[in-house]
């Protein structure tokens, strides 16, 4: 336990760029310390605060995965199921032969898809360490993390997935990232509601998560940021402003990255999953999202994403101490945004980080994201 504070940890980071700003939230039980600095945009402008609204990107794939299981608790689905019932276009797909081969050359799944290889993100589809591969590169065209209104509605999207063959057979390799975005086309096919309505009703308004969505209306746009993607020269260029890309509902709202939101409301839905999923989730419906479903081959060749955890529904859950922040059973995720959030059922600690600098890719993790969890950690808070 140190006498610095969490301001004293992200304070060099702010100082000395890129990174224009950033919000933190450190918290146990009921009592949490926040830190704000900087601003929402590189010009200095606007001031961050406490309730600042940050895109979080795939901090969006733990609030997809608990959609998905109001659903289970709601015996609407189960995790055997065949995903084909819901979504037709995707019940039998080809795989290719060889991963590294052309995309032509595929044979049928060898066993339908289910809803639980669909949240521990062994469907078939997503990114592997490898971005190279012939039968990725059709999957790059389906995500614009900067720019949603860029893609289809959801029946487009799917039926263009459904012609993207899988990189493996269904169950066999945790693959990142799309797995998330069927999740979301999953719940508005069986509820007969959009994503952005459902998510609403039983997740956000329960939690009184009010600044949670996949839009920011003009009333709040003064609190929201800037986006940012870091350049060759350590600089940061600005690839969105608060009037652009969430100024309304994109036609497909991404379960794997398109949400906006706040620390304190991220930390009302860690909290929900530390009160064994209060009114909203079923408690073994919150210990199977914060339980490792992965292998350890399958770990192992995730690595280049997960940094040594494993996989539960819609977040990673650490299974050794690799680093001082990690400690086992810690769920959650990094937002490729720079947006982090975490929570810990051990100790009750919940840890958020939202910049709008986004990271450079998969790994290494940015320093500022590092020192947040380093500082967390040295306190006593996260374990």
């Amino acid at each position: 336990m140190t006498d610095s504070t969490l301001t004293d940890a992200l304070a060099p980071h702010v100082a000395k760029g890129p990174v224009p700003g950033a919000v933190a939230l450190v918290a146990r039980g009921d009592r949490a310390e926040v830190a704000a600095l900087g601003h929402a945009d590189a010009e200095g402008t606007t001031p961050l605060a406490r309730d600042s609204i940050f895109r979080i990107a795939s901090l969006t794939k733990p609030i997809a995965a608990a959609a998905v299981m109001v659903l289970v608790d709601e015996g609407r689905i189960t995790l055997d199921a065949p995903i084909g019932h819901w979504l037709p276009e995707l019940a039998t797909p080809d795989v290719v032969r060889d991963p590294a081969g052309p995309v032509e050359d595929v044979v049928p799944a060898a066993r339908p898809i289910t809803v639980e290889d669909v949240l521990t993100f062994r469907a078939g589809w997503g990114f592997p360490a490898d971005f190279s591969l012939p039968a990725v590169q059709p999957v790059f065209a389906l995500m614009d993390p900067h720019a949603p209104q860029r893609l289809p509605e959801p029946d487009t999207w799917l039926a263009a997935l459904g012609r993207v063959p899988l990189l493996h057979q269904p169950g066999q390799v945790w693959l990142y990232n799309t797995c998330s975005d069927i999740q979301g086309v999953l719940v508005a096919r069986v509820t007969g509601r959009s994503l952005p309505e459902f998510l609403a009703e039983r997740i956000f308004e329960p939690l009184d998560m009010r600044d949670t969505a996949f839009e920011v209306p003009a009333a709040k746009r003064d609190r929201f940021t800037s986006a940012y993607v870091p350049t060759a020269d350590g600089g940061a260029e600005r690839v969105d402003t608060p009037d652009g890309q969430w100024s309304g509902l994109p036609a497909f709202p991404s379960g794997a990255g398109g949400l906006v939101s706040t620390v304190d409301d991220w930390w009302a839905f860690a909290r929900m999953l530390l009160d064994d999923g209060g009114s909203v989730l079923s408690a073994e419906s919150v210990r199977l999202m914060l339980t490792d479903h992965l292998t350890p081959a399958q770990r192992r060749a995730s690595d280049l994403f997960t940094l040594g955890s494993g996989w539960g529904f819609g977040g990673s859950v650490d299974v050794e101490r690799r680093d001082p922040w990690n400690v086992p059973g810690r769920y959650g995720w990094v937002g490729g945004t720079g947006t982090a959030a975490h929570l810990t059922p051990s100790t009750g600690t919940v840890t958020v980080l939202m910049t709008q600098l986004a990271l450079g890719g998969p790994s290494p993790l940015p320093p500022v994201m590092r020192d947040f969890w380093a500082y967390a950690a040295d306190d006593g808070l996260s374990g």
